[in-house]
This record gives structure tokens, sequence and C-alpha cells, in this order.
């Protein structure tokens, strides 16, 4: 009796492997969004690197907001007018990232404990796209240093320095405070749901805001995005940081809010969700 199962003890040996990116036993990825920005380079077009990529234009420019928001400065930036009518381009930092990460997935070949060595800057180029691919259900979020911490018996009040000069406030408990191990200098990234982010404007007037909402970032409308009920209204701030918030079409209305209007977004200090690279 003869079978067709092949045996793999006579089976030549190969070596193989794909570069990611993993969190304890979850899988972030970190490929999709470099091939996003090389498509991007590419083709000069969120448009057209949605496609070539096989992501939706909404999904291309989520990424897009996250991975300047991540970089701590833009990657990607709008252009205005000209014979095309504008389009978009990558930054200098965004060229070097791709070429870092490409870099990467050659060296693996050669395993990749050597490319730390083989690779200069690799190790600020691999920190940022380990962020980039980090992946929740939060819509903003934000890479910055731990600037101050008070302490109090039960909470603790953390402040991070974003770009820009630009800063916003967390209460977390003061174990999450120790267990996170945030002191002062300590690269921490925050997260912000879309819908705790409530938005406003200046009164005629032009006096004050008063909100008992610690954080408020002001900023201009970057874009308003439509849908039945709701508008996904992003700000972008000095120094290239968006902030995105979900408000009614009403609200939109009401504000006034337009691309290119100034407006402020604001949220509580217990609404940031702290975390940090392990």
């Amino acid at each position: 009796m003869t079978s067709d199962r092949t045996d793999p003890s006579r089976e030549t040996l190969e070596l193989g492997g794909s570069v990611w990116f993993q969190a304890g036993a979850q899988t972030l990825g970190g490929a999709s969004r470099i091939a996003l920005l090389a498509a991007i380079g590419e083709t000069g077009s969120i448009t057209s690197a949605a496609k070539a990529v096989g992501i939706s234009y909404k999904g291309a420019w989520d990424a897009v907001d996250t991975m300047n928001n991540l970089a701590g400065e833009p990657l990607v930036v709008r252009l205005t007018g000209g014979k095309g009518g504008g389009g978009t381009t990558l930054t200098p930092r965004a060229l070097k990232l791709i070429e870092t990460f490409r870099a990467v997935e050659r060296e693996h070949q050669r395993f990749l404990e050597r490319a730390g060595a083989a690779i200069e800057g690799f190790a600020t180029d691999w920190d940022l796209i380990g962020r980039i691919g980090v992946k929740t259900s939060a819509r903003n979020q934000l890479y910055g240093t731990v600037s101050t911490i008070t302490r109090g018996t039960v909470n603790d009040e953390i402040t991070l320095a974003l770009p820009g000069g630009h800063a916003i406030v967390s209460v977390i408990t003061h174990e999450s405070t120790e267990t996170l191990g945030l002191v002062e200098g300590v690269a921490a990234f925050a997260l912000i749901k879309a819908s705790w982010v409530v938005l406003l404007v200046d009164n005629a007037s032009g006096a004050p805001l008063k909100l008992s909402a610690r954080n408020q970032l002001r900023g201009t409308v970057q874009s308003v995005k439509r849908g039945a009920v709701n508008a996904e209204v992003s700000l972008v701030l000095e120094g290239g940081t968006v902030i995105t918030a979900v408000v009614t079409n009403e609200s939109v209305d009401t504000l006034g809010l337009v691309e290119g209007h100034s407006a402020v977004a604001a949220f509580k200090a217990s609404s940031v969700i702290l975390g940090v690279k392990d």
C-alpha cells in the first residue's frame, strides 16, 4: 500500500517569516499603514492611495490623521490650488519613515536582531512605526511627553505635553500611574473618543469661554463629514495635531462649523485614557 503523503523529515527546511508588531497576544500590524503612506507618495491622491491599498477614502483619512498625531508632526499634508486643484504629499519625515520600514523588512531576512545595528536611526524610526501600528476604537490618538504629575490620595492629575506647545490633562488613579510607570519626561499616548469631544466657537463679544472641561484646544476646522444625523468634525491645531469630534448636523449648522473657521475642542480630564509602549 502506498501513500501520497510526503514525509516531512525528508523535505528541505527553509526559513520564512514576516515583519509585524505585537503587544502581548495582540498583533497590531503596521505594514498596511506604511503601504498607505507609500501609495500617497506615489499617487499624490488620498482617493487613489486608498484604492491602491484596498481601504475606503474615509478609512485612509482616519489613518492619516492618526499617523500625523502619533508622529508628533505631519507626515501627510494637503496641497491647495494649483493646476490640478490641489492634492496630498508626504513630508520628508514620512519619506524617511517609509525608507526605514522597507530597510527593516530587508534586514529581517538576515534576522531582526541585526537590524538595529544595520540601519542608521533605526531605534527612533522603529519606535514611531510601532506607534502608528497601534489600533484602538478611540478616534483620537495623541502622542506626547509627561510634563507634570500632581499626586493625590486616590487620583493623580497627569499633564501630557503635545507637539505645537499644546497640553492635555488626564485624571487617573494613583495605581494606574504606578502601573504605567508614569514620571516626568516619559513618553505616553492619550486616547479620546470622538463622542467625548465637545465643540465650541467664540461668542460675538469675544469673551473667554468658561467651562468645567479641563481640556480646551483651539484649532481650525479641517473637515466636516456629514452623515444622516451626525457629523464628524476635525480640527487641526497649531503644530499639525488633529482632534475629531462627533456632533449632530444641527450643531454644525448652529455653530457655523465650516472649513477654515476657528473652533475649540473641549473634553474632560476624566475622558482621557493614557497608555505607554512596553
